[in-house]
């Protein structure tokens, strides 16, 4: 009997420790959460899919009037820009203008003042009065030449004094004009000791670098000017974009705070030369200044091109992570993988993608993308 009962206890215990480990396990299956994740995979319960709005779909081959969306800034080309200085030196006697300010061509923009100006004045009326000397000096031993009354060799002196004094006089008057005095109008009652700096075109003043009272040099920048007449729209466009893009498109630019008002314009040069990021530049005119586009300024661009064959999600199945582009493809039994894929044209809320292993026949995440990829990153962060 007594081997009965501790025959009877040890089956108990047996069966008693094989029975806490099964238990342990359910405990533990029962505790996990419903999203499991690494680092590209997301597993997400069916209740979980329906209270964010997961749908699941395939892409579609579509024909598409492809909108190339590209971004850019507003740009001027070098010779539209003027840096304006002064071939001499002198002090800022006056000047009223202020960056963004609009000029007129022959506008006065600043004045100087200088004792050189007074010397140069000088020296030209000086210079002028001793060739009217030399003229008549000239005349006189050519005079006396012809008559055997003076010697050749004097009358040739009275000619090269002559054209000494010419060529003195017509440097002078060449000085005078390109400090904006007209040498034809100088009096000796009208000597000035200021002289204007003048506007060479109509446009916009960008720059200011002068104070009233400063010492400007003939190589410092006096102002900064914009010629708008040749403002133009610099696009950026991926290397795979560059075959649907050729100069004489249209394009219609448009900013982040009135995307509703375009400014046409036309594709003029498309660079050859790509950068660190296999993107080139593509150079457009505007059709019509507007005083809304500044230079600098970020915008953007929609060019219309060849419609083609492509394979296309809604936007909403796009994600974007760190510069690069993803899609979820389902894996089945809730599992969702991030999958990285190449964009292309957008067109009436339809995303071209292009990736390997990828068709019209994947199934992947087509609604509510971003809630996985927040699933993910979230669970990176906290892991």
């Amino acid at each position: 009997m007594k081997n009965y009962i501790i025959t009877c206890l040890s089956l108990l215990l047996i069966a008693s420790c094989a029975q806490a480990p099964e238990e342990k396990t359910a405990e533990l299956e029962s505790a996990q959460p419903d999203t499991h994740v690494t680092e590209q995979m997301v597993s997400v319960s069916n209740a979980q899919q329906q209270s964010v709005g997961i749908e699941v779909g395939t892409p579609q081959m579509e024909n598409i009037s492809a909108v190339l969306s590209l971004q850019g800034k507003i740009d001027v080309p070098p010779q539209s820009t003027i840096s304006l200085s002064f071939p001499l030196g002198g002090y800022l006697k006056s000047t009223n203008m202020l960056p963004g300010m609009h000029v007129r061509k022959g506008q006065i923009l600043a004045e100087l003042e200088d004792m050189q100006f007074i010397q140069l004045q000088q020296d030209y009326l000086t210079a002028k009065e001793k060739l009217l000397l030399a003229e008549s000096e000239f005349n006189r031993q050519k005079d006396l030449n012809a008559s055997k009354a003076s010697s050749d060799r004097v009358f040739q002196q009275a000619r090269a004094e002559l054209e000494t004094q010419r060529i003195l006089a017509s440097a002078l008057s060449q000085k005078l004009e390109v400090i904006g005095i007209d040498p034809n109008k100088l009096r000796a009652d009208k000597i000035s000791r200021s002289v204007s700096v003048v506007s060479p075109i109509n446009g916009f003043v960008s720059k200011v670098n002068v104070n009233v009272g400063k010492y400007t040099a003939p190589t410092d920048m006096l102002f900064e000017l914009v010629n708008p007449s040749d403002i133009h729209l610099v696009l950026n466009v991926f290397e795979k974009d560059l075959s649907a893009l050729s100069v004489g498109q249209r394009v219609y630019a448009y900013t982040n705070a009135e995307p509703d008002q375009k400014f046409p314009a036309e594709i003029i040069l498309i660079t050859k030369s790509l950068d660190e990021d296999r993107m080139a530049e593509v150079h457009c005119h505007f059709e019509k200044y507007s005083p809304a586009l500044v230079p600098g300024m970020f915008i953007n661009g929609e060019v219309s091109i060849s419609s083609k064959k492509a394979l296309t999600v809604p936007e909403d199945a796009l994600v974007r992570w760190e510069n690069k582009f993803y899609v979820f493809t389902d894996q089945g039994s809730g599992k969702f993988e991030m999958v990285n894929v190449k964009p292309g044209v957008i067109n009436a809320g339809k995303q071209q993608i292009e990736a390997s292993g990828i068709d019209d026949t994947t199934r992947l995440v087509v609604k509510n993308a971003y809630a996985l990829l927040m699933k993910i990153k979230n669970t990176e962060k906290d892991g």
